[in-house]
């Protein structure tokens, strides 16, 4: 039986009408961190003129590739394995997206992450990063704060990322921040674009 991710199936309509627009003029989208594999054979099929390029850690692979079975397209590439921390591929994007990653990292796994996106994009192109995140280290809601408190429970190191601190990480790999979406359930989509 294929993984399945209720959260997936919630929020893949609102998550699409936002990067329908900013991926409107991309060609390659790399998914850092796919999970289950949901989003990328939803938003593939939504977005026909895109070749996306699911990643995830070894372990989750061959649950996406079940997705991939049951609902084949000719514009999804075979999973790949990617390790934020180690080497990440070498081809150019010009469409990253990312979905509930940030917070379940550590914070060096992050500055990796944002340090592997500003490689892997080309000048132009788009980084699209959906999940909750705090401002001026401040919860957005009562609900992110017993979040945040559950994820460290499960891992000290893990919990709801700071925007300021993200922007920074962004600006020093050479992105500008270029919109702040409100999503449902206290999440957000935060959109920078590589100078």
């Amino acid at each position: 039986m294929k993984p399945f991710a209720e959260s997936c199936e919630q929020n893949k309509h609102v998550i699409f009408e936002v990067i329908e627009k900013h991926f409107s003029g991309c060609q390659n989208i790399l998914e850092v961190g796919s999970g289950t594999g949901q989003h990328a054979v939803f938003f593939a099929s939504k977005l026909p003129h895109l070749l996306w390029q699911p990643s995830e850690q070894a372990e989750n692979i061959s649950g996406i590739l079940q997705w991939l079975e049951d609902y084949p397209s000719n514009n999804i590439q075979s999973p790949i394995t990617l390790n934020v921390n180690e080497t990440w591929p070498a081809n150019a994007y010009d469409g990253v997206f990312s979905a509930n990653t940030a917070h379940i990292m550590s914070w060096q796994e992050v500055i990796c992450f944002f340090k592997g996106v500003g490689e892997s994009l080309e000048s132009g192109g788009t980084f699209c990063l959906y999940g909750p995140f705090n401002y001026n280290k401040n919860f957005t809601s009562e609900s992110n704060a017993r979040f945040d408190q559950w994820l460290k429970d499960q891992s000290p190191l893990r919990g709801i990322r700071d925007f300021e601190e993200l922007n920074s990480l962004a600006e020093n790999q050479g992105l500008n921040f270029k919109e702040d979406v409100e999503m449902p359930a206290n999440n957000r989509i935060l959109v920078w674009q590589k100078i």
